[in-house]
This record gives structure tokens, sequence and C-alpha cells, in this order.
């Protein structure tokens, strides 16, 4: 049986990677100055907590809350995660990656300065978007992963990006084909359109039977209902709405549905 990355460095084949969503930061329109950094510090140490507790197997820090989003985000976005992570390093016992949202240069920087372990972005491909025309530079990105000493770090390709769609008319199998051969992700992620949508079984199986031996997740959509079909043909997945207290988006984390889904997937796992 083929030995995946995910088993030397997160423990365990079909890995959960948990969301730790940060609130909007110094720079984005929704910023509290009243409450200040400190209560987004205090939000995401909850959250954190919560998941930790709960029994993930990794966690993926976020400015999910930095809407509208950018394609070039300002300094003051990574300097707050960074602050915001390192706060909570002491506490941190799992491994963890990091997603600036949607700027893949300034995720791998946070990545290198924090320690994470794997990155989620757009990585390649030009896009039609909720925040005007996407245009990527895989090269140039990879690039930057080694010039900031990056080395180590997985880089996981979203190849079904939300709220967006390729200006090339491809099929996802070509797609997922091309990078594949041209780009040598460490994983491939397959998402809904929106977070929390779950993402098409036929999608995964399709995308999973092209690359064979390349790790395919599913990006969105995980839930206790639906898990162990996605798990039956996915690599791993990645949750954030459905950790959070009645499956709201904007909740808190609720360590009780964290166990209860983490309960399902260590029982399918074995």
């Amino acid at each position: 049986m083929t030995k995946f990355w995910t088993e030397e460095l997160l423990g365990t084949r079909k890995p959960i990677i948990a969301m730790c969503h940060l609130n909007s930061l110094p720079g984005d329109p929704y910023y509290n100055p009243n409450t200040g950094m400190k209560d987004v510090v205090e939000w995401a140490r909850k959250d954190f907590l919560a998941l930790q507790n709960g029994g993930v197997d990794a966690v993926m820090f976020s400015n999910e809350f930095s809407v509208p989003y950018m394609t070039e985000v300002d300094p003051v976005t990574m300097g707050a995660m960074a602050r915001v992570i390192g706060e909570i390093m002491p506490e941190i016992k799992i491994p963890f990656g990091v997603d600036v949202q949607c700027d893949p240069f300034r995720t791998l920087d946070l990545a290198a300065v924090t320690g994470a372990k794997f990155v989620r972005e757009i990585f390649s491909g030009v896009y039609s978007s909720d925040f005007g025309l996407w245009s990527l530079n895989t090269g140039r990105i990879v690039r930057h992963k080694h010039a900031v000493q990056a080395h180590d770090v997985k880089l996981l390709f979203n190849i079904v990006p939300e709220a967006a769609v390729y200006l090339e008319q491809r099929n996802i199998v070509e797609v997922a084909r091309s990078t594949k051969f041209i780009h040598n992700p460490d994983a491939l992620l397959v998402s809904g359109l929106t977070p929390g949508a779950q993402a098409d079984a036929q999608i995964l199986k399709i995308v999973k039977d092209e690359v064979g031996d390349t790790l395919v997740f599913a990006n969105t959509g995980l839930r206790v209902s639906n898990v162990e079909d996605q798990l039956a043909i996915a690599d791993g997945g990645i949750v954030g709405t459905t950790f959070k207290k009645d499956g709201n988006f904007h909740n808190h984390v609720d360590t009780d549905r964290v166990k209860e889904f983490m309960d399902k997937v260590k029982a399918f796992r074995k």
C-alpha cells in the first residue's frame, strides 16, 4: 500500500484538517477597532482549543472573515495573522497550516515565519471571480516558496475554486491531469461552490481516478451525514462550517460537534 506524506506529517491516513477562521483583521472593512486584536486572538484561541480538544488531526489558520478578499494582501493582514498564531503557539500540540486569502505569496511568507507544515491556496489558472479577474503564476509562486526557505511546506492546490470559474473551458479531468503533470502538487482539493457546500462525489471520484497516487481532499461540505461516503473516495478532508455551533459559519466552534464528527471518522478509518 502506498504510504502518503499525510501519514508521516499528520499521523494518519484520511486526515481531517480543521479550519480556524480568524475574525476581521486591521485593514479589513469589518475589523472592530474598539475590541482590537486582543479580541481577535481570544476568539481564535477559543476555536483552536475546541478543535484540538475535539480530536482533529491538524488545523489550518485562515483569515476567512477578511471579506471581500484580495489577491494581493496588504502587509498588515499577514502581520496580524502571525501575531494570532504566535500568541497561541504555546498551546498548539498538533500540526498546523495557513491560508492567507487569496494570496499564495503571503501564504508562503506566513508559513515560513510561523513554521506551518502545509498551505492551501489557488496556485494555478486564470479565473473570472467574485473579486475580479484572477491570474496565477505558479512558477513564480513555487520559486518564492524556496526563496523564503519554506522548502518542506506542503502545497494543497484547490482545483475547483469557490466563487470563481476557469476562463479556459477545460473539464476537471484535464485540469487535474495537467496540474499533476506540470506542478506536482502535494494534494488536490475539490470544493463546492461556497464555504460549507458539499464537494460533488462524482467529481471527487473522477479526479481521484485520474491522478492516482496524488492525494485528493474534499475541501468543503463534509458533515457527519456524508463523511463516510466522501472519505470512501477522498484521501482526507478540510472542515470548517460543520464544526461550528448549529453549523453556522459565523459561530464559535462547538467541541461536541467536533468530537461527534471525529468519532465517526476514527471508526471509519478502522
